[in-house]
């Protein structure tokens, strides 16, 4: 029981107990290009969070450790995000007074109580939240963030950089640097050049990962050239061990930074959920959305004690782990523990890798998440799904990723809603020699047994389709003529039903009963049944006013033995 419980707790366990030797080459391999894009993507965020470029690597080596022990998916990158920057650089700034250090002690305290939150929440298995995540939504998901990335790496690929907030002001600012004269030629051929390593080596199915050799050979040819001041690079590391960096705060910050905290727990929690989510099914696997949450927290926390800051999954890095071929969190493990290395030995050598080179590795690992086949099969089988999947993809082009991701849950919800609210509805009738009750909507040929009406609503019965229901089963009656005695509800799809719905029902009871008419429930599942004993109806609907099945309902109605007509047996059609 013990070593369940941890197992589940700590899903590294399980990772390293079932790891195969056949992944050890695939993940290290992984691991040294992740590096390559680990250093420069940290660095610049820890700018935008307002922070020195140390606490960007320590919140990159930090969170992968973390997230190796306690993350369920196996190749998910965390580390500083684009969408959290901007927001820690609004909480801490004013607070921090212009003094680095305080400013590193603010950012780890913000990711405590980040971590603190989503920790709780998954603790008390909030996670639920990622089964609104449908397919369509992963598809249009996947689809915007691939279009979205590739278009932020453009001004990196020609050399030059704008600051932008949404993806039209990416666009617009690409357009206008590269008619402005803005494209540094040197740095385009550098990322060209790139791209043609990584896609021919690619299709030639080498040993070599393209994305590898492409940046080896950018910074090799930088260095023998001298081409370090011709074209932007990542730049020298700095040096240091991450350490503690907690002090001089005070009761009064941690009040300041609650409502920040909500905030980047919230979106931190949604992105790694979509992302999590939508690459185990791209790999055939599961993920728990609550053990997500808690893994999430448990990596803020580890950055935050040793001076990082907020992280979440990162939508550029985790492509980039895929496409190199990596097959669990050791991938990871190997990229924090080579960032630390060249922090240590090495802080120099990041100084001849140009800046395009790793745009060209971002594009071509975003490229791979492109999923049209996807949504054109979406297209061909549901035109709601292929809709929603397409709002997805709108939605985070235009509003933003996590905005984007909220409309299309509402807009699910919505379909559903919609698809409760007016199900479909069938009159049953015989159909001679064929066993069971089947829809007459769908076979012409059938006919309605005499005296009696067999309905069938395809949906619980709640607030918002009680009324339909009534009517229905008012009309059905009324095209029945004369001579109804028995209505007879095929009540199998009917898995609820609330107090409005409650309300119809007995309405219609009333209705029937003023013209001689029995309703009659077939098939009913015990929990509806509770719900009506629960509303004090037992006398309203006593037991003989329940059938197990259709065919039984028709016998007592009828006054036929049972074993008389095979109808005893029958089954309603579906």
């Amino acid at each position: 029981m013990a070593a369940k419980w941890l197992r589940r707790w700590v899903p590294g366990i399980d990772t390293a107990l079932g790891y195969r030797r056949s992944w050890l080459l695939p993940d290290l391999r992984a691991g040294v290009v992740l590096t390559a894009l680990l250093i420069p993507v940290g660095i610049g965020y820890a700018e935008v969070a307002g922070l020195p470029p140390a606490s960007g690597l320590y919140a990159t080596i930090i969170p992968l450790a973390a997230y190796a022990v306690f993350g369920p998916s196996r190749i998910l990158v965390l580390g500083p995000d684009s969408a959290l920057a901007p927001i820690i650089a609004a909480a801490i700034v004013p607070l921090a007074l212009g003094d680095d250090a305080r400013a590193v002690g603010l950012a780890g305290l913000l990711a405590i109580m980040v971590g603190v939150i989503l920790a709780l929440g998954g603790i008390l298995r909030l996670g639920f939240v990622t089964d609104l995540l449908s397919k369509p939504i992963r598809v249009g998901y996947l689809n915007a963030l691939a279009l979205l990335v590739i278009v932020s790496q453009l001004p990196t690929l020609f050399g030059f950089s704008i600051e932008a907030d949404s993806a039209l002001r990416d666009a617009i600012g690409i357009f206008a640097g590269i008619t402005g004269g803005q494209v540094n030629l040197t740095a385009t051929l550098f990322g060209l050049g790139s791209l043609a390593v990584i896609v021919v080596l690619s299709w030639r199915r080498t040993r070599i990962p393209g994305v590898l050799a492409a940046v080896v050979l950018a910074t090799a040819v930088t260095a023998v050239f001298g081409l370090r001041d011709a074209l932007p690079v990542v730049g020298a590391l700095p040096q240091g061990l991450p350490a503690p960096a907690l002090g001089g705060l005070q009761w009064a910050d941690a009040a300041a930074l609650v409502a920040p905290a909500l905030g980047i727990a919230l979106i931190a929690f949604a992105d790694t959920a979509v992302l999590s989510r939508s690459f185990a099914a791209r790999r055939g696997e599961n993920v728990n959305g609550s053990q997500e949450m808690r893994a999430i927290g448990a990596s803020n926390i580890a950055s935050g004690l040793l001076g990082g800051f907020p992280v979440s999954a990162s939508s550029s890095r985790t492509p980039v782990a895929e496409k190199a071929g990596a097959r669990s969190q050791l991938t990871g493990v190997v990229g924090a523990a080579l960032v630390l290395a060249f922090m240590l030995f090495a802080p120099g050598l990041t100084d001849f890798l140009p800046s395009a080179a790793i745009a060209a590795v971002v594009m071509v690992a975003a490229a791979g998440l492109v999923d049209v086949k996807g949504f054109i099969a979406l297209v061909r089988m549901n035109k709601v799904d292929a809709t929603l999947s397409l709002a997805a993809f709108l939605g985070v082009l235009v509003v933003g990723v996590i905005e984007g991701i909220v409309v299309a849950i509402v807009l699910s919800l919505g379909a559903f809603v919609s698809q409760a609210w007016r199900p479909y509805r069938a009159e049953l009738g015989r159909i001679r020699g064929l066993r069971g009750y089947h829809d007459l909507s769908r076979h012409p040929e059938g006919e309605r047994l005499p005296g009696l009406v067999i309905v069938r609503f395809d949906a619980p019965l709640f607030f918002a389709n009680g009324g339909i229901f009534d009517d229905f089963v008012r009309a059905t009656v009324a095209a029945a003529g004369s001579g109804i005695h028995t209505v007879i509800l095929a009540a199998e799809p009917i898995t609820d039903i609330d107090t409005t719905a409650v309300e119809e029902l007995l309405e219609l009871d009333n209705f029937l009963a003023s013209r001689g008419i029995t309703l009659v429930f077939a098939e009913m599942k015990g929990p509806v049944k509770d719900h009506l004993r629960d509303y004090g109806l037992s006398g309203r609907f006593p037991p003989e006013r329940f059938a197990v099945t259709v065919g039984e309902a028709v016998d007592a109605a009828t006054g036929t033995l049972r074993g008389d007509l095979d109808s005893t047996q029958w089954d309603t059609d579906v």
